[in-house]
């Protein structure tokens, strides 16, 4: 296995992959030969400062990226599965994703150039040689490298469209559907990508409060209403439930899809003031997430019953307060759209501009260049909100598809490989092995029977059409009310 030193002083010319990341004295020195420059009259341009987060900062940053999506799902989760197996989940998978955020910390701490999960696969890859493929020899790095870092970006993409659908379910609960669907999604989607145009996180730090106030508030507005006026009626629950596999794991990929941030962890980091001061803010966001988590799951699916709706803003008794809570949430549907907008664009744009001035210097060229490409990748999110219109559907297969490995089976991979000839060593090894095992494991099942309980799930959707004007906010009170006494009949 190559060591640390060997890896971070090989040279880049044997590490194509690499190229699309230069150092800042690089590029500095880049634009000065004139070979790479795609605009002269900009050598001058202003340095881009990526160091601005504190640790305070970047765990709040954290915590807008991950809480909006996860949230909504959860109370109809424990509906599915019952109270006591669905808390217990949520703590599992919350202890489970905790551990492997420090892993992935650990990981960057050993090789701090890494930036995102294509560089971290391609560190594992360098020491792996080379294939012959199609008549060429080509590194395993540089194929680890391509695969990973684009599928970090498509995941991120998806996670986008889930945005882009959460925000036309809010603008048809807030309107009582004014207008079309798709219309609401391309108001949605011009709103995040102007949001998306500032090239650093700097001042979606602050934004991240707002959002951070937005979600608790509207969680706690939710709360609080069905507390107080049980407003469906349908107040029975159950402790555990006897259901199929398909709608059991669906259930456990979206639990998973409530700690799915992992995917950026990479990129924040590398943006902190002092990458050391990981833990905190890692600590900062579990705390957080997982108490949101487990009060509004719980309460909510106590006092609504088996019929509790999905996304679960929507469970308030009436429709001035439902639409209250709708728009108290608007900034965490948009400000954590925004985030996964930035870091999926800051692969991108890398691998557009790699090599160039235009990567860390304020130009004409990478103006126009982050604004367009941006542009399409909310373009790209929008096909994919209107193509899988089902809100846990979609969840579902991104947790399938994408959850399962970055916040799960590569961070124990990464700590396998680091540790490998020494997993034995200490108990604190031996422990450390068989956790990291275990994320490997789920992340392997989370990714096979996750799939296949998603695609199930989709092939057998009833009433909701791909690219259609209906109306996609949840249920009225009555009709609610109905679904929920038929479940509790059965």
């Amino acid at each position: 296995m190559a060591s640390r030193q060997d890896i971070e002083s090989a040279p880049r010319a044997q590490s194509p992959a690499l190229e699309h990341k230069p150092s800042k004295g690089d590029i500095n020195s880049a634009h000065h030969s004139g070979g790479n420059s795609m605009d002269e009259t900009s050598n001058e341009a202003a340095l881009i400062d990526f160091k601005t987060l504190s640790w305070w900062k970047g765990g709040i940053v954290l915590i807008a990226e991950t809480v909006s999506l996860g949230i909504l799902s959860l109370p109809s989760v424990v509906a599915t599965l019952g109270l006591v197996p669905g808390i217990i989940l949520i703590l599992v998978m919350s202890f489970l994703s905790t551990y492997s955020g420090l892993m992935l910390g650990e990981f960057q701490k050993e090789y701090p150039f890494v930036e995102n999960f294509g560089d971290a696969v391609e560190v594992i890859g360098r020491s792996l040689g080379s294939v012959g493929l199609f008549g060429y020899n080509v590194t395993v790095a540089r194929i680890f490298s391509e695969v990973f870092g684009w599928a970090q970006a498509l995941f991120q993409v998806f996670v986008m469209g889930a945005h882009l659908l959460t925000w036309t379910i809010c603008l048809n609960a807030l309107s009582d559907h004014a207008t079309c669907t798709i219309v609401w999604a391309v108001v949605g989607l011009a709103v995040f990508w102007v949001l998306n145009l500032p090239r650093t996180l700097r001042h979606t730090s602050w934004m991240s409060m707002a959002s951070c106030i937005s979600i608790t508030v509207a969680t706690l507005m939710t709360v609080g209403d069905v507390a107080t006026n049980k407003p469906i009626g349908a107040t029975s629950f159950e402790i555990s439930r006897e259901i199929g596999f398909t709608s059991a794991f669906l259930a456990v990929t979206n639990i998973a899809v409530a700690f799915s941030s992992h995917s950026c962890f990479f990129g924040v980091i590398g943006e902190f003031k002092k990458p050391e001061d990981w833990p905190k803010a890692l600590a900062l966001l579990q705390i957080v997430d997982t108490s949101l988590y487990l009060i509004a799951a719980i309460v909510i699916y106590y006092y609504i019953g088996p019929g509790v709706p999905s996304p679960a803003l929507s469970a308030a008794g009436s429709e001035t307060m439902r639409k209250a809570i709708w728009g108290v949430a608007i900034p965490t549907i948009v400000i954590a759209g925004v985030i996964y907008g930035h870091v999926a664009g800051k692969y991108v744009f890398g691998r557009i501009f790699k090599n160039s001035k235009h990567l860390v210097r304020r130009t004409f060229t990478s103006v126009v260049g982050w604004s367009v490409m941006t542009l399409g990748l909310w373009a790209l999110a929008l096909i994919i909100a209107e193509s899988i219109p089902v809100f846990n559907s979609l969840l579902g297969i991104l947790s399938a598809l994408f959850v399962s490995w970055f916040s799960y089976g590569l961070p124990g991979i990464f700590w396998l490989w680091m540790r490998k000839g020494t997993w034995f060593k200490s108990r604190a090894n031996i422990f450390a092995f068989c956790a990291n095992v275990v994320l490997v494991i789920t992340g392997t099942m989370l990714c096979v029977l996750g799939l296949w309980a998603s695609v199930e799930a989709i092939a057998n959707e009833k009433g909701t059409k791909p690219w259609s004007c209906a109306n996609n906010a949840p249920k009225s009170l009555q009709e609610a009310a109905q679904e929920a006494a038929k479940l509790a009949r059965r």
